[in-house]
């Protein structure tokens, strides 16, 4: 406060105050003309409904007037901004209600305290402000005492420390021994006589006489007009005893602390539904975590087994690869014609059927593979056991053949070497010459491992009755003219079938195939991710608008003493952020709990990135800060008179 001393601290002329309800409108004051100089202790007494707490309200700025003017300190209220009207309950204002209204759950300091939260001052120096105050109201042994501990003179007592946190130069007290005894009445308006005596503005609502003769001056008010008034205003004093005011800080910091204390407290309070809650947020963030970890660790692993046989070959297959039907066919010729094309270093024919192999008292059908003895090469695929055929049982279409690991171990159970041994390939002796080095699936999921390979005119003469080719496989010895011999090898066949009855891939293509197919998977499973959060996020919003409606009242507490729109806006975002951050974190363990146990149990490849596990995290907190936002929002407009209200 700043005017001078000529300027009353408090001036309301032709004020009136009227409320809506649908189409009603009543008329609660009428025109009200008052002036309270600084350091005066005055009583505004009437009956119930007179409009005494409505004055109280518009004096404390909790409230506008509808019309006329009111001044403080020289000013017009009605130009300030919601901030203003923040700091000045914060700095100025000292409330004390009827019912007291602290804050449930929280020890008598911490009340206290609370103005000085939302003023910036540190915690020591709030700590040792509140002691001393309450010590000096006869509460030094109930200092860690919750409200529901304290009897009704010793929460107002708690209730008037607070009003003195910041100062409080002008109280205010509505109704303050209307829920007391006569004895604790009485002390209630011992300390508001010395505290008037100190040279604080003190201004007691009341409806009883015997608390009104207290004051040094009683105003009286009825059906919302000042009826009598006991006297002319004191001059002002201008000065209280001297007292230090604590030093201030920024309030941000120190209202976040409080927010976040305010905001573990109110989560704990009721668990089973903060739980039920989280679980939205949890699966979210698990889902994200392990759904990524599982789709990067698939992708990785269908990448190496497609990059497994090397990216510098081609393949071409006939238009329809069954020769038997109608459609293009492949000849050895053909490969004979492939293999003197410039770029080329290897030419692998080969034709696939289906073949029934029986090794004494076991049976089993397979896929064998006529090829060449350029397989080895050309697939990068050697022997685990034996060696593989040779160009001469290839030339004489020899009856041998090279077994894969599953084929050999399902034969050939007790032996761990079967080369030498004869198998019947559709009861044809075939001799093994050896078993090939285990590969496991492929990119598309098939066992390459439940196979045999047989020389192409063995398998041509003895299996399928048929020279033509499945398909021809190219190995080029540059891969920068991939392209470049693709294109000599489709215009050398459409040439020779002067029609192209054929189609050509390389494994470039196949393994960018295959990465799209991943990558729309892998954003398959995070769309899935994303829904269960935004599961989450209503949950978050629906718990924070529960907040809001179960602590109306407590949010109008904190705006009376002080917290301004953004202090509100504040508590409650964090308190959205709290329940989704840890929300998130659980995720997080759960998603990595998930990862590795598909890892250890199914044998999925499970690949955990940093990232990823950040962006779930950040993902979810944002959830929280979103859905958290329109609850947070309302908190911070709700009207304090109204809040204060409500049971």
């Amino acid at each position: 406060m700043t005017a001078g001393s000529d300027v009353p601290l408090i001036a309301l002329r032709g004020v009136r105050r009227a409320f809506t309800r649908g189409s009603v409108t009543t008329e609660v004051l009428c025109g009200v003309d008052l002036i309270i100089n600084r350091g005066e202790f005055v009583a505004i007494v009437g009956a119930s409904g007179s409009g005494k707490s409505t004055l109280m309200n518009i004096i404390g700025l909790l409230d506008r007037p509808t019309s006329g003017s009111y001044r403080f300190d020289g000013r017009e209220a009605g130009a300030f901004g919601r901030n203003e009207q923040a700091r000045l309950r914060r700095e100025v204002f000292g409330f004390i209600f009827q019912r007291y209204l602290l804050l449930p759950g929280v020890d008598a300091c911490a009340n206290a305290e609370l103005p000085a939260v939302y003023a910036g001052i540190p915690a020591g120096t709030r700590r040792q402000r509140s002691t001393a105050l309450l010590d000096r109201l006869g509460l030094a042994d109930r200092l860690d005492h919750t409200p529901d501990q304290l009897s009704g003179g010793q929460q107002q007592r708690v209730s008037i420390a607070r009003a003195l946190m910041n100062g409080g130069a002008v109280i205010l007290a509505d109704e303050p021994t209307g829920a007391l005894d006569s004895a604790s009445g009485a002390a209630v308006m011992t300390l508001l006589g010395e505290l008037a005596d100190e040279g604080h503005t003190v201004i007691l609502v009341t409806h009883d006489a015997q608390a009104a003769r207290a004051a040094r001056r009683v105003v009286e008010i009825r059906d919302g007009l000042v009826v009598s008034d006991s006297g002319e205003t004191i001059p002002a004093v201008l000065e209280r005893s001297g007292e230090q005011r604590p030093k201030r800080h920024a309030p941000g910091l120190f209202a976040l602390t409080e927010a976040l204390r305010s905001a573990f407290a109110a989560l704990a309070g009721n668990p089973f539904r903060t739980a039920l809650t989280l679980l939205g947020i949890v699966i979210g963030t698990a889902a994200v975590v392990a759904m990524l970890a599982i789709g990067e660790g698939t992708r990785r692993d269908v990448m190496a087994r497609a990059a497994a046989t090397g990216t510098d070959w081609i393949v071409v297959m006939p238009d329809n690869d069954n020769p038997t039907l109608p459609g293009g066919r492949l000849t050895l010729a053909d490969a004979e014609a492939l293999a003197t094309l410039p770029n080329v270093k290897a030419v692998t024919p080969g034709r696939w059927t289906t073949v029934t192999l029986t090794a004494g008292s076991t049976s089993l059908r397979s896929e064998a593979f006529g090829t060449s003895t350029a397989y080895p090469e050309t697939f990068q695929w050697g022997t685990r056991w034996g060696g593989f055929f040779t160009p001469a049982d290839e030339r004489a279409g020899a009856p041998v053949i090279v077994l894969g690991t599953a084929v050999a171990a399902r034969l050939f159970p007790d032996e761990e070497d079967p080369s030498g041994r004869y198998v019947l390939a559709n009861n044809i002796p075939f001799l093994v010459t050896g078993v090939l080095v285990p590969k496991g699936p492929d990119e598309r999921g098939t066992d390459r491992d439940d196979r045999v390979v047989v020389p192409l005119l063995t398998a041509a003469s003895r299996l399928i009755g048929s020279t033509d080719l499945g398909g021809i496989q190219l190995t080029v010895a540059d891969t920068a003219r991939l392209e470049e011999t693709k294109q000599l090898v489709r215009e050398t066949l459409r040439e020779r079938h002067r029609m192209e009855d054929f189609f050509i891939n390389d494994m470039a293509a196949r393994i960018a195939a295959v990465a799209e197919t991943q990558s729309a998977m892998a954003g398959l499973l995070a769309m899935i991710a994303g829904i269960s959060l935004l599961v989450g996020g209503i949950g978050v919003m629906n718990i924070m608008l529960m907040n809001v409606t179960e602590r109306t009242r407590e949010i109008g507490i904190r705006i009376a003493v002080g917290a301004s729109a953004a202090d509100i806006l504040r508590q409650f975002l964090l308190e959205a952020l709290v329940l989704a951050g840890g929300g998130g974190i659980v995720g997080v363990a759960l998603g990595l709990a998930i990862g590795v146990g598909a890892s250890f149990v199914l044998g999925l490849s499970v690949v955990f990135q940093l990232t990823a596990i950040v962006l779930a995290l950040v993902a979810a907190m944002s959830t929280g800060v979103l859905f958290g936002y329109m609850p947070a929002r309302r908190a911070a407009r709700l009207n304090p008179v109204e809040a204060l209200a409500r049971e």
